[in-house]
């Protein structure tokens, strides 16, 4: 009977660690194993993504405009007559009870699309370099790359591979950033998935009184990096979509070293190191005659015992709602907003002109128009490539532009809004310091490396 018993543990044991491991392979393939796709390298989601795309190029405008739509439907109606369907369920309530602002911006983006969809009002808003430029080229690959990334991330984010990792670089985080081990969760939650889940998730650990003022305010605006997905769509809006392995390789050795500086320099470093409530502290200490990888397996383990496989379709389809809802009214109003100003007044062209001596200095051709294109990465991450790729030939110079408002980070159509709106203790002024000390870190190691590759 013993004997039989400990055959049953072993095999329920097994079972687990398949069940933490399948998965997680799975993901990993999907998200960062690049594959041959024609004469470039890709990774399996992008190229999913892109044959969608081809196969229904002609009605996605359409369908974009119709998701904005719903999304101010329900978005109004959270804010107006406020339905217990709404507001008494967590997910939608976060997606469509959302602060007046973003109510505004995703009015203003619905209003755009429209006039682009139908060719309707002044033509500076709908022309292919303005409002055409958004919502048929750039808004259709987000819809795709959204519908693929949304559904295949519980892969990587529900079967343990995040407390696998996080257990395994608890003791790099506190010597290298002057953070506890636990915030590398947030990182890879980020990296894998979005900037506003780790923006979201921080804030959840901050409030929980898990992480300090200094650590929540390193966490939100260092480590809630863009996902790859997202830096594919940039990537590939600059027609590089053949060097994503040198350009990951640029953007990860400039947000390393943004991630070393900014904790140790003001504001993040003025910040208190006191918590939002002083109980409920976790404990990150690795059990004695325990290695660390066995214990991140076995937290790995855990996690994906507590986890089922039914649950993929449904967290994935709240993800690809959240993508598709959350992101595309906000990209189609603030990047129509801001490729009318680029394209129709100077206005970018003075915000840019400080940097036009640096850029010069570091060598990179087309420096007056690059210039430009790295402030607006303030406004939101996807407008520096729609503008750079529509003004700039050199490849070099869109290299450089596509790694530099990846690592700017601080976006305010996204990561920055979600800061303001949560606990973390920031405010507007520390976000735009924060982004330009961001971009003046990053800026010379991408320009160095883009002289090495071209």
């Amino acid at each position: 009977m013993m004997k039989q018993s400990q055959a049953q543990n072993q095999t329920y044991h097994a079972a687990h660690c398949l069940k933490f491991l399948i998965p997680s392979l799975i993901g990993i393939f999907l998200f960062m194993i690049p594959i041959q796709s024609g004469d470039s390298m890709t990774i399996p989601v992008a190229l999913l993504a892109n044959n969608l795309q081809e196969m229904f190029a002609g009605v996605l405008p359409a369908v974009a405009t119709v998701i904005m739509l719903l999304t101010v439907l329900f978005t109004l109606l959270a804010k107006s007559i406020r339905p217990a369907f709404i507001l008494n369920r967590p997910f939608l309530k976060n997606l469509f009870d959302v602060q007046p602002l973003w109510v505004v911006t995703r009015v203003l983006g619905l209003i755009f699309a429209i006039l682009t969809l139908f060719q309707w009002g002044p033509e500076w808003i709908w022309s292919e370099n303005t409002g055409g430029l958004l919502l048929m080229s750039l808004i259709p690959l987000l819809v795709t790359v959204f519908i693929f990334a949304g559904l295949f991330m519980p892969l990587l984010m529900d079967f343990g591979l995040l407390e696998m990792t996080g257990a395994l670089l608890t003791r790099l985080m506190r010597p290298l950033f002057t953070l506890p081990g636990r915030a590398s969760i947030d990182c890879l939650v980020s990296w894998l998935g979005d900037g506003t889940v780790g923006v979201l998730l921080t804030n959840k650990q901050y409030e929980d009184g898990f992480y300090t003022k200094r650590e929540a305010a390193i966490i939100g605006t260092t480590f809630s990096v863009v996902s790859i997905t997202f830096t594919i769509i940039v990537l590939e809006q600059m027609e590089l979509g053949h060097l994503f392995g040198p350009y990951y390789l640029t953007i990860a050795l400039a947000g390393f070293v943004a991630a070393i500086i900014l904790p140790r320099i003001p504001p993040l470093s003025r910040k208190a190191d006191t918590y939002y409530q002083e109980s409920g502290k976790l404990d990150e200490t690795v059990p004695e005659n325990t290695s660390v990888w066995k214990w991140g397996v076995q937290k790995a383990v855990e996690r994906a015992a507590g986890n089922q496989f039914s649950r993929i379709f449904a967290n994935g389809l709240k993800n690809v709602l959240d993508m598709w809802m959350g992101v595309l009214p906000v990209v189609m109003a603030l990047g129509t907003l801001a490729v009318i100003i680029a394209e129709y007044t100077p206005v970018f062209q003075w915000l840019g002109a400080p940097f036009i001596p640096l850029l010069t200095l570091l060598n990179i051709p087309e420096a007056a128009e690059a210039a430009q294109t790295i402030v607006v990465g303030f406004a939101d991450m996807f407008l520096p490539a729609v503008i750079g790729s529509s003004i700039i030939e050199s490849e070099m110079t869109r290299f450089v532009i596509a790694c530099v408002s990846v690592t700017q980070l601080i976006y305010m159509s996204e990561v920055g809004g979600l800061l303001l709106g949560s606990k973390v203790p920031v405010n507007f002024k520390d976000l735009l310091i924060i982004f330009l000390l961001r971009t003046l870190i990053t800026l010379p190691i991408i320009a160095l490396m883009a002289h090495i590759i071209f």
